[in-house]
């Protein structure tokens, strides 16, 4: 006796298998999950860009360690949205949203003098909020836009708390950057991209910016128990692809997604090398290194020069205003 399965339960049944294989596929591509308990009871952090994407689940994951997470957000409205799903979710009511839009160097120098009157502390700095691609456009300063909130955003920021943190040290610092720095160089002729704009060139310039200043700072910090590392949190699926035309585009998006999807970590799998940089013991005296997948990784021979670090640093004080008071 022949046994026949009907048409919708074998069909079922491979679109079933189909979806448990490719969760498979995701959650073995995505990459080691951080399994240090760490408890950061009376630790202060700070984590930009934090309403959404790597950020969020950053800050959702060290409220759940007790730490006090200030949430550092352009957008006031979904800092505060973030902020009550974390405190609901992880009953630590010691998470705050404080507006910090890093296209505006006048804001971030209000943000870090309203967080200095409210807090004498600051364990870890967490550097990840961005954009990606856009349009080109300008900070309120004239500055590239992904060159100035994805570099010189944090490059003022991290300076401006750079005294607070020595105060806390042991203390860490991470710029979250990205293997588009790779293949990117940096513009020395046309840092601005007044010449000519690329929004792929001029993302892969401003990641590169965070690795060059993540190794100078770090020679800088030496003796002070204060690190600065920089993390590729791998290609994760976050708000941060809006202005990539194939996303851009709605058919392509729901035609292309589910292809890639299982090769690509969610924003949980993407701020497990952030939490691994940002707490792991083992890494209490490591500075100036690029990590991704929870390892310290190469970089680029442009990342590797000196001279241009250096450079870029002159560079970045003077279109910061760093030391004008």
């Amino acid at each position: 006796m022949r046994w026949s399965i009907p048409k919708p339960v074998y069909y079922a049944s491979i679109i079933a298998t189909t979806v448990g294989t490719s969760y498979l596929i995701k959650d073995h591509l995505g990459g080691k999950k951080y399994e240090g308990q760490e408890d950061l009871k009376d630790k202060v952090v700070i984590v930009t860009g934090a309403s959404s994407g790597i950020g969020k689940e950053t800050a959702r994951e060290l409220a759940a360690r007790n730490a006090k997470v200030i949430l550092a957000c352009r957008d006031k409205d979904r800092c505060e949205e973030a902020r009550r799903e974390i405190v609901v979710e992880t009953k630590n009511k010691h998470v705050y949203c404080r507006k910090c839009d890093l296209a505006s160097q006048e804001n971030i120098r209000h943000f870090v003098n309203r967080f200095k009157k409210e807090n004498s502390k600051l364990h870890i700095l967490i550097n990840n909020g961005g954009v990606m691609r856009c349009p080109k456009s300008y900070t309120k300063e004239g500055i590239e836009m992904q060159l100035g909130v994805n570099h010189m955003g944090h490059f003022l920021l991290t300076n401006l708390l750079l005294d607070v943190l020595k105060e806390s040290a042991p203390s860490r610092i991470i710029n979250v950057s990205s293997n588009a720095h790779l293949k990117a160089k940096l513009k020395v002729k046309d840092l601005n991209s007044m010449e000519k704009y690329d929004p792929s060139e001029a993302y892969g310039q401003s990641k590169l910016a965070n690795v060059l200043f993540t190794k100078e700072l770090a020679n800088k910090l030496k003796g002070t128990q204060v690190t600065v590392n920089a993390v590729h949190p791998g290609t994760v699926d976050t708000e941060i692809t809006r202005h990539m035309t194939v996303f851009k585009v709605l058919f392509l998006r729901y035609l292309i997604k589910p292809f890639i999807w299982p090769f690509i970590k969610s924003p949980k799998q993407g701020a497990q090398s952030v939490l691994y940089v940002a707490l792991d013991p083992s890494l209490e005296n490591v500075t100036g290194s690029y990590f991704s997948n929870n390892e310290i990784s190469d970089i680029s021979d442009e990342a590797k020069d000196d001279k241009l670090s250096r450079w870029l640093w002159l560079v970045s004080e003077k279109w910061t205003k760093l030391n004008v008071t």
